[in-house]
This record gives C-alpha cells, sequence and structure tokens, in this order.
C-alpha cells in the first residue's frame, strides 16, 4: 500500500502524518508514506489546497486534517 501526504511540511501536514501513523498502528498494516513537499509534485498531482492525502493513487483528502477513523475507512477501501 502507498500512502502519499502532499505539503510543504507545515504543522496541518505534519497531524496528518501522525494520524496516518496512528491508524496504520491501530490497524496493524505497514505501509510505504511518502511525504511530498515539492511544489512542483504537489501542484502536479491536482492539490491545490494542503493538506492532500493519496492512498494507492486514490486523492482521498484536500485542504483539512482527517481522522484516524476517516484514514482506518479508506485504507480499509484500498486493501
Amino acid at each position: 500500500m502507498k500512502i502519499e501526504i502532499f505539503g510543504p511540511g507545515c504543522h496541518r501536514c505534519q497531524e496528518v502524518e501522525k494520524a496516518v501513523m496512528g491508524a496504520l498502528s491501530e490497524l496493524n498494516i505497514s505501509a510505504d508514506v511518502e511525504k511530498v513537499k515539492d511544489i512542483a509534485k504537489i501542484v502536479d498531482a491536482g492539490v491545490m489546497q494542503t493538506p492532500g492525502l493519496r492512498i494507492n493513487g486514490k486523492m482521498k483528502c484536500l485542504g483539512r486534517i482527517p481522522t484516524i477513523e476517516e484514514i482506518k475507512k479508506w485504507i480499509a477501501e484500498e486493501k
């Protein structure tokens, strides 16, 4: 499973990363988690409002910090 977090590394992006890691831990699942900080790559991915969260190539969330429960649901959908 590949999870990408899009954002420049701001506090909100760090909160998304914490939530992703918490969800993975609760589910006892490992995943390739990548932080995409390059502005050109963020724009190429269609992210106009950060943070962005993409799981297995599907954009799940833009411009807000999702809950751990939301992330767990999205991970289950992509398993």
